[in-house]
C-alpha cells in the first residue's frame, strides 16, 4: 500500500512539473495562443462570463483583450472590426498584440496589414512577423526573421525561445530521424500487439480515439494480448494533470510516457518517444508494432521495430497536411510547410511493413501521395460493434433518456465541431426549413473550436427555438442520441482532407437505423448509397440539404425505408469484429518469420498488465 501511494505521489509530481513547464513555455513562446486554448478546454459556464466582460471594455481600450472576448464569445466579425478600428490610434506594440489576435482567429490579411504598419524595430514583431510565416507555410522565412533579429541582437527571450522551437520543427520536417541502440537479443511473443496513439480514451473522446479503442477490443476479442501507448506529455497537457501513469479502459491498457524533463523541442520530444516506446516494448514484448498518422509517430514507431527487428504497420486515417491546409488559402498547398510535411509522410508509407487506410478513395490518395501506384494499401474501414450492433428499439424511449423532446423532428449530429464539418451548413439549413417543418430542431452534441461561431450563428439567425447545443457527452450515452435523431446530418464541406477521408460516426449512425443525410463527397459516397441508405446534398449548399430534410419529414415511409437498408448495411459490411479478423491475419503474415517466445502462448490474454 505504502508503495503505491508513493508511486501516485511521483506521477502527480511529474504531472504538475510537466504542466507548469509546458504553461512556462507557451507563456514565453505564444501567450495568445495560450489564453484561447485555455479558454476553449475549460467548461463554458467559467470562460463565457469572462469572455463577455471582456467584450464589454470600451471602444479605443484595450483593443486586443476586446477581441479576443468578441473572438471567444464567437463574433469573429465585431472583433475583427475592432482589431482593425481600434489599433490605428494605439502604439506600436497594441498593434502587434492586435495582430496576434488576428492570426489566431485566422484573419491572416488583418494581421498582415497591422504588421505591416509596424516599425521594423518593435519589440516582439519579429515572433509575430514569424508566427505570420508560419501559418503560411513559409518555414525558412519564418526561421530567418527570428535568426535577424538574434543576430541583430534585439531578440527578445520569447523570439529566441519561438526560433528555438521552429527549428527544431524545421529539422523534423527535415531529414531528422530517431537514434536507438540495437537490441540483440530481443524476444517477442506470439500475438502481442503494441498500438503508438496520439491520444485515447478516457480523456480524448473524439472519433479516432473510439475507432482505436474498437479496433482494440476487437482484436483482443480475436486472441491477441493488446498495448497502447500515447504520444509524450499526453494527457497532462491537455489539461488532465491527475492522469495516471497507466489507464485500464474495458480492459484495454493505455501507457503513458510522462517523462519528469519533458523535451522542450519537438525533436527531443521524438527521441523521448522512441525511447519510451522501445523501454515499454522491452516489458511487453510485442511481435508487432502499429501506428497512425502522422509521419512523427512513424518515425518513433520506426526507430523501435528497427531496434528490436520486428514489423510495423502504418496506418493512415488522415491526410495531416491537408488538413491544415484546409483553413489556409490555396497558396498553402504550394507553400514549404506543406511539401515537407507530404515528403516525410512518403518516406513513412514506402518504409512501413504493412500500410493500413479507412477507404477506397484514401487508398488512392496514399498511392499518389508515397509515389508509388503499386503500394500495396490494405482496407480498414470504421466500423461498429457493442450497443451499436443492438436492437436500437423505439425513438421515444431514445428520447426520454436524453432528454430530447418527443414531439419534435429531430435533425442533427454527434461529432466534433470543426468548421470543415459544415455545422453552420446544417444551421442554415434548418433556417430554411423551418418554415415548412415547424418543428424541426437541429441537436448538436460535441463541442471544438467552431462551436462559439455556431452559437453567435444561432443568435443572429434567430434559431433560439430551433437548436439544442448539447455539448461533450459521455461515450456511453452517445448511441441514445444517434438513436433519438429523425436524421442524422454529415453536412462536410468540401475540402481535401473531406473528399479523402471517411468518418465514424455516419456508419454508427446507420447501425443506430437512423436515416444520414450527407454530402455528396467521394469519401461519404464510400458508405451511403443515395435513395438506397440515405441521401446525399451537394456540400456547402444549405438549401439543397433543407429541401433533403423537408422531404425526410413529410415522407415517414422513406425515412423508415433508408434507416433500415442503412442498418442492414453497415452490420453486414462495418463492423469492428470483421475488421479485425483481417488485421490479426495480416499480423500473423508479417510475423510469421519472426523467431519468437513460446511462452504465453496458450492465452494470451491472460497476462497481468502493469
Amino acid at each position: 500500500m505504502a508503495g503505491r501511494a508513493l508511486h501516485r505521489a511521483l506521477e502527480l509530481t511529474t504531472n504538475a512539473w510537466v504542466t507548469a513547464a509546458t504553461i512556462a513555455h507557451h507563456v514565453t513562446d505564444d501567450p495568445v495562443v495560450f489564453c484561447l486554448q485555455v479558454s476553449r478546454r475549460l467548461p463554458s459556464r467559467m470562460v463565457r462570463p469572462i469572455a463577455s466582460g471582456l467584450c464589454r471594455l470600451p471602444a479605443g481600450t484595450f483593443p486586443a483583450a476586446r477581441g479576443t472576448g468578441l473572438h471567444i464569445v464567437g463574433n469573429d466579425d465585431a472583433a475583427a472590426a475592432t482589431l482593425r478600428a481600434d489599433a490605428q490610434s494605439a502604439g506600436a506594440s497594441v498593434r502587434r498584440r492586435c495582430a496576434e489576435v488576428a492570426l489566431t482567429m485566422g484573419e491572416l490579411p488583418l494581421a498582415e496589414a497591422l504588421l505591416a504598419e509596424l516599425p521594423a524595430a518593435t519589440r516582439g514583431a519579429a515572433a509575430t512577423r514569424a508566427r505570420v510565416a508560419w501559418y503560411n507555410g513559409d518555414v525558412d522565412g519564418a526561421i530567418g526573421g527570428l535568426e535577424s533579429a538574434r543576430a541583430g541582437g534585439s531578440a527578445t527571450p520569447g523570439e529566441r525561445a519561438l526560433l528555438k522551437r521552429l527549428a527544431a520543427e524545421r529539422d523534423l520536417l527535415g531529414s531528422f530521424a530517431p537514434v536507438l541502440p540495437r537490441i540483440s537479443d530481443y524476444d517477442p511473443r506470439p500475438a502481442t500487439v503494441l498500438y503508438a496513439v496520439t491520444n485515447s480514451l478516457p480523456h480524448t473522446a473524439s472519433g479516432y480515439a473510439q475507432r482505436t479503442h474498437s479496433m482494440l477490443s476487437a482484436i483482443r476479442d480475436e486472441g491477441w494480448d493488446v498495448h497502447a501507448a500515447t504520444r509524450p506529455g499526453y494527457p497532462v497537457q491537455v489539461g488532465k494533470i491527475l492522469a495516471r501513469g497507466t489507464d485500464v479502459v474495458d480492459g484495454i491498457p493505455y501507457h503513458r510516457i510522462m517523462p519528469f524533463h519533458l523535451a522542450p523541442t519537438a525533436t527531443g520530444r521524438v527521441q523521448q518517444h522512441a525511447e519510451s516506446l522501445l523501454a515499454l516494448a522491452l516489458k511487453v514484448r510485442p511481435a508487432v508494432l502499429h501506428t497512425t498518422t502522422h509521419y512523427v509517430n512513424a518515425l518513433a514507431v520506426r526507430a523501435v521495430a528497427d531496434a528490436l527487428g520486428i514489423p510495423w504497420v502504418y496506418e493512415v486515417r488522415g491526410l495531416l497536411a491537408d488538413t491544415w491546409a484546409s483553413t489556409r488559402s490555396p497558396a498553402a498547398l504550394t507553400s514549404t510547410r506543406y511539401e515537407r510535411f507530404q515528403a516525410r509522410e512518403a518516406q513513412a508509407l514506402n518504409s512501413a511493413d504493412d500500410v493500413v487506410t479507412l477507404g477506397a478513395h484514401m487508398a488512392d490518395r496514399v498511392r499518389s501521395l508515397s509515389g508509388n501506384p503499386s503500394l500495396p494499401v490494405r482496407l480498414a474501414p470504421n466500423g461498429v460493434g457493442g450497443s451499436f450492433t443492438e436492437e436500437p428499439g423505439e425513438k421515444a424511449t431514445a428520447r426520454r433518456r436524453t432528454g430530447l423532446p418527443a414531439d419534435r423532428l429531430l435533425v442533427g449530429t454527434v461529432t466534433s465541431v470543426v468548421d470543415y464539418e459544415g455545422l453552420d451548413d446544417l444551421l442554415r439549413a434548418v433556417d430554411i426549413a423551418r418554415e415548412s417543418v415547424p418543428s424541426v430542431l437541429a441537436v448538436i452534441v460535441g463541442d471544438g473550436v467552431a462551436r462559439p461561431g455556431l452559437q453567435q450563428l444561432v443568435s443572429d439567425l434567430g434559431l433560439q427555438e430551433h437548436v439544442r447545443l448539447c455539448g461533450r457527452v459521455d461515450r456511453s450515452a452517445a448511441v441514445e442520441y444517434f438513436r433519438s435523431l429523425d436524421a442524422f446530418a454529415v453536412p462536410r464541406k468540401d475540402r481535401t482532407v473531406t473528399r479523402a477521408v471517411t468518418p465514424l460516426k455516419p456508419v454508427e449512425a446507420l447501425a443506430s437505423r437512423t436515416t444520414v443525410v450527407a454530402s455528396d463527397l467521394p469519401a461519404l459516397r464510400e458508405v451511403i448509397q443515395h435513395g438506397v441508405t440515405g441521401l446525399l446534398t451537394p456540400p456547402d449548399d444549405p438549401k439543397s440539404l433543407a429541401d433533403a430534410l423537408i422531404k425526410l419529414a413529410r415522407d415517414p415511409q422513406t425515412r423508415e425505408r433508408l434507416a433500415v437498408a442503412g442498418r442492414n448495411w453497415a452490420l453486414e459490411n462495418r463492423t469492428w469484429a470483421v475488421t479485425a479478423k483481417e488485421t490479426v491475419k495480416r499480423y500473423g503474415e508479417l510475423t510469421e518469420n519472426v523467431p519468437q517466445s513460446v511462452d504465453d502462448v496458450a492465452d494470451p490474454r491472460s497476462r497481468v498488465h502493469d
